[in-house]
Formats: C-alpha cells, structure tokens, sequence
C-alpha cells in the first residue's frame, strides 16, 4: 500500500487555479523532487497535502486515512508530516534546542529530559550541537535550516515535505542545507522537495515530478526527465537550464550577482569547477576588462546581452556577447594579458561585425582537453 495517494486534486482561488488535476502516489522510501516554472502549483501542493491550505476537491490518502475527509483531525496527521519552509519558520524567543524539543514535548507527550537527549543527537547529526544555546538571530541562514530540518524530524515522521528549502539563502550556505537533505536520504527518509536546485535533484531522487498547466505534466526518473523528457513543455524547461541569458545596461551592474548566476548555471549542468571558473573568467576578461571599458568610453553600445549554452552532444560550452557601438574586438583591441588568457583556455574565437558587436567563444570540457 502507499504511503501517500493523492486523487484529482484541485485547487481554485479567485482569478487562479494553480492546481486543476493532480494525481500521485508515493511510496515509503521514495525521494521525489518537485520541478518546473514559478506559479505552477508545486509549493500550493505541498500545503495542501498537509492541509495548511484546503483543497478546493479532491482526495488525499495518507497511511490509509482519507485526511481530506470532514471530521478528520489533521493535527495528528500533521504529527506525522515534517514540513520544512523557505523561510525556517523558527521561534525566535526560543533557542535552539528549545525549538526542537517543543514539539515532541508538547504534543508527544515526550518527557523533558529524554526529549533534550534525542534533540542533542539531531543537532549533532545537522552540525549544529555547539550552538544549542544560539537564538535564531544568532544564526546564518543555512544554520537557521538546518534547525528547521532537525526541529521537523523530531517528530519522527513518516514523510518529509520541503517547500524550496535553499531558496531563501546565500549561495554560499547552500551546501551546508543540501548535505544534510542527501543524509536523510542515505537513511530511508520519504521525501517530497520542492526545489530549483536541478543538478541536486538529478542525483538525490528516485523520481522527478515536473509540474505544469497544474497538473503533474511528466513523471519519470532522473534521466528520463533530465535526459529524454517525452513531453514539449519538459523539454523546454530542460532546454531552458542549458542557456543563461544576461542583460548588462550600466556599468554598475551586480558582478558578484552574475559570476553567481554562472556558478549556479554550471552547477545545474553538471560542469566541473574549472569548467564553471573558466566560463566566469571569459565573463571577466571579456566584458568587464574589455567591453564594459569601452562603452564607458564612447559613451555608446548600451546593452551588452550574454548568452552562455551547454551542450550535452559535444560536451562543449560557448559564451557570446553582443553590443552596439564602434567595432570593438576584446581579443585585438584590448587588454594584451586578458587576450591571452582567452586564449589558453578557449577552443575557439569568432567576432563579427553586422548591425553590432559580436563576440563568440567556444570552451571544450576539461574532459576532452
């Protein structure tokens, strides 16, 4: 039997629907990553199955119990959903370890001391037993989830929901939060994330579920869904991980910003670091040593649009940047040292003069070096 069946659920607000008729059934054990475009229903279906927002119709069968049923008492079910939100959702006049033993104390039953004993031992598995004493405002954004994350499998419970649990951090805390989701899963966790983080969800699921049109579009493993998605609407949005567009129209634009955007953009393609360092060096050398400096200059050329593409086929990426103004060859015309470092990691250099500027660098994987 499984441990979750959900039947034509629907969800209506006013003017919305962002859940028209969705079905699945999960079962024990399963790692199920939740995927697709902002406004597709996939953080409005995690509240509605454990009913922190009512379902317009439809049914939900959890451990056998239709808990979508009149008269069900969903704060016992709840005792039995972990739920873990974008924005920790922690109790900020408690400390740490107050705020994951209050559950279990509270609505467990569970007494104080033995409560504080397994609570040290969920710490201690997050990382974070020297701080039981901390307040949340003490924390950094990944501690305050990692918390948030203990606090929920305090309650033992036989799934875990988590609603874009990275998306509110840093990409520097990030890391932290994603290993301990992969522990969990090593340990037989039922798990359903809702989560932007692709090359995460490629190698921790068991199942992706890509949502859209409020519906569960396409259903399939990791490499089905990553690799040979059956649907258009799935291969658009696998095709849409693979190109980062960038729009540059001031020199003081958000540079730390970008060089993350790239990060991450290799990161969901699997690219290596020195892969993903030398796409952000090109960035670098390019445009902020070469063009940047010369629309400064002539006052002219205003956008500069960067397209980065990865390709699968040929394992190759190639970063472009097209803009206006006088004929400008970053690689002839600029900076002698930014030139040659160009050079020594690209396969190939293309500029061509039309309407614009266009400048056009081919990386091969470090792989095929």
């Amino acid at each position: 039997m499984s441990l979750l069946k959900i039947e034509h659920l629907r969800k209506e607000y006013p003017g919305v629907t962002p859940l028209t008729d969705v079905n699945l059934e999960v079962n024990k054990g399963e790692i199920i990553s939740i995927i697709g475009p902002s406004g597709t229903g996939k953080s409005t279906l995690l509240k509605c199955i454990n009913q922190l927002v009512q379902p317009t119709s439809g049914t939900i069968i959890f451990n056998g119990e239709d808990i979508t049923a009149p008269g069900c008492d969903i704060s016992r079910v709840r005792r039995k959903m972990g739920m873990v939100f974008q924005y920790f959702n922690l109790f900020n006049n408690l400390n740490v370890i107050d705020n994951v033993t209050a559950a279990p104390v509270d609505l467990l039953k569970k007494p104080v001391d033995d409560a504080y004993i397994e609570g040290m031992d969920l710490l201690k598995r997050v990382g974070l037993a020297e701080k039981s004493k901390a307040f949340p405002d003490e924390l950094s954004g990944g501690q305050r989830q990692r918390v948030a994350i203990a606090r929920a499998i305090a309650m033992k419970p036989d799934i875990l929901l988590f609603d874009e649990p990275t998306s509110a951090l840093d990409p520097t805390m990030i890391g932290e939060v994603l290993i301990v989701i992969r522990n969990l899963a090593k340990e037989g966790m039922t798990m359903l994330i809702v989560t932007h983080e692709m090359n995460f969800a490629r190698y921790i699921s068991t199942r992706i579920l890509y949502m859209d049109e409020g519906i569960i579009y396409e259903d399939g493993t990791p490499e089905q869904i990553f690799d040979h998605p059956q649907k258009e609407k799935t291969r658009q949005f696998i095709r849409q991980l693979k190109i980062l567009q960038i729009e540059i129209n001031s020199a003081d634009f958000d540079f730390p910003g970008v060089q993350s955007r790239i990060q991450r953009f290799g990161k969901d393609n699997l690219l290596s670091p020195h892969e993903i360092y030398d796409l952000q060096l090109v960035f670098e050398e390019t445009v902020m040593q070469g063009i940047i400096k010369h629309i400064e200059d002539t006052h002219a050329g205003y956008p500069v649009r960067i397209t980065i593409e990865h390709s699968d086929i040929d394992d190759t990426s190639v970063f472009s940047a097209t803009y206006g103004g006088e004929k400008f060859d970053p690689l002839n015309d600029a900076d002698e040292l930014s030139a040659m470092i160009i050079r020594n990691i690209a396969s190939e250099v293309k500029y061509s003069r039309g309407t614009g500027n266009k400048l056009e660098i081919k990386l091969l994987s470090r792989k095929k070096k």
